[in-house]
């Protein structure tokens, strides 16, 4: 079980490294807790923290969906920085370097540390309006190009986490973690968990000691723990030899039968399985659970783009009985600064002011961005969009002529339209 989840680690790792330093994609839009951080800015203005994207939603409903089906399994087989710091730890293993163990107690109480870690990172995003995690945030040391909007902070963390896996077992994932708190929410109402057979337990207490996350598995009939990530390492450590009598054997001398039955192994009865909760006995295997993660996954991914939601959105006004629509792929409409940019020269009040009702829908990026500007066609139209986009907007109180950093495909300002 331990290698194939290994095997899920490294694929995924490997992809994540490939889109961010070969592809030189910007995985921040793929990160679930993204999604968590945008959230109450995207209800309040309608768009997102820059540097992120729908697709963090879409992301985060895949990994909050998976959750609730085989709980937090995303920390166990797919986040790559629970990946690095679990092999981490391995390497101290075989380095011999002294484990640390922490006591039960200890455990749970620092486990406590993530819910304070969420609400102190959600309130500063929300009341700066950028992602204030990422300059502490060692995932985006670790996975990144290393540009200028990482600080020193974020090193001394990733130095941090790297000396302390050596010696714990997924230290920032256990006590840290602001999206493992989240998941915990919901990783509560999973459908899917260990069960154990007190009938063929031992109570050896194998299943506790191999648990990444300190969940003693030897003392509960059901694991119902939040922080549970489907690993399986306690159903792999768990069979155990079954003994039953063997008939007398017959004494090698005169034939007779020995007095005494003799102990034989009839085999393993593993008294730890998993299943879902509902049907006792029903043991599912573990390829299941990457499937589930799989399907969660991909489904996220192909929904982001079967259903193009925009990441910035702008309303003025009353929309009319009949409205037009335009839609403009704009050069320079890179983030959300880009974006609200935008909107002001759309609400430029000089010569070039846009009357009337007014709905901007754009998808900042790299590239020419996808704009759709739904307007009023009895106040205004489509050639006096295109010059609040592209003319210099002159501002009355700093008597300066702020030129426009916009393009707009197929348009060029200097060209004057044919009336006929």
């Amino acid at each position: 079980m331990r290698r194939n989840r290994r095997v899920v680690q490294g694929c995924f790792l490997a992809l994540v490294l490939v889109g961010v330093f070969g592809l030189h994609a910007n995985c921040e839009r793929w990160c679930p807790f993204g999604g968590v951080e945008s959230l109450y800015t995207y209800w309040t203005e309608g768009n997102m923290l820059c540097s992120l994207g729908v697709s963090n939603f879409f992301i985060l409903g895949g990994v909050l969906a998976a959750t609730l089906l085989v709980r937090r399994a995303f920390c166990g087989y797919m986040c790559p920085l629970g990946t690095i710091s679990e092999w981490l730890f391995r390497v101290g293993q075989r380095w011999q370097v002294p484990q640390v163990r922490v006591p039960v107690l200890w455990d749970r109480a620092l486990s406590m540390l993530k819910y304070g870690v969420l609400v102190v990172v959600l309130v500063l995003t929300w009341r700066a309006g950028e992602l204030i995690f990422r300059g502490f945030d060692p995932c985006y040391a670790l996975i990144s190009r290393h540009g200028e909007d990482i600080t020193w902070w974020a090193y001394v963390v990733s130095a941090l986490l790297i000396v302390a896996s050596l010696v714990l077992l997924l230290p920032f994932c256990r006590w840290l973690c602001p999206l493992a708190a989240v998941l915990n929410l919901f990783s509560r109402f999973g459908l899917s968990g260990v069960q154990r057979d007190a009938e063929h337990c031992s109570e050896c207490g194998k299943c506790a000691r191999r648990c990444p996350m300190r969940i003693p598995v030897d003392r509960v009939q059901q694991v119902t723990a939040a922080r549970c990530i489907a690993c399986l390492e306690c159903v792999a450590a768990c069979p155990v030899p079954v003994a039953r009598q063997s008939p007398p054997a017959a004494d090698p001398v005169d034939g007779c039968l020995a007095s005494a039955p003799r102990l034989a192994v009839a085999g393993v009865a593993p008294a730890l399985h998993w299943g879902p909760v509902v049907a006792r006995r029903q043991r599912w295997p573990q390829w299941l659970v990457i499937a589930i993660l799989l399907c969660c996954t991909m489904g996220a991914v192909t929904t982001s783009y079967l259903v193009p939601v925009p990441s910035f959105v702008k309303r003025r006004g009353e929309a009319p009985p009949h409205t037009e629509t335009v839609t403009l792929q704009i050069g320079d409409l890179t983030c959300r600064g880009r974006a609200n940019l935008f909107g002001y020269f759309l609400d430029r009040d000089d010569l070039f002011a846009i009357p009337g009702y007014l709905h901007v829908a754009a998808w900042p990026g790299p590239g020419w961005a996808d704009v759709q500007i739904t307007f009023d066609p009895t106040q205004t139209d489509r050639e006096a969009l295109k010059h609040a986009i592209t003319e210099p907007y002159f501002e009355t109180e700093d008597n300066y002529w702020r030129p426009s950093p916009f393009q707009i495909q197929g348009y060029d300002p200097l060209e004057i339209p044919d009336l006929d």
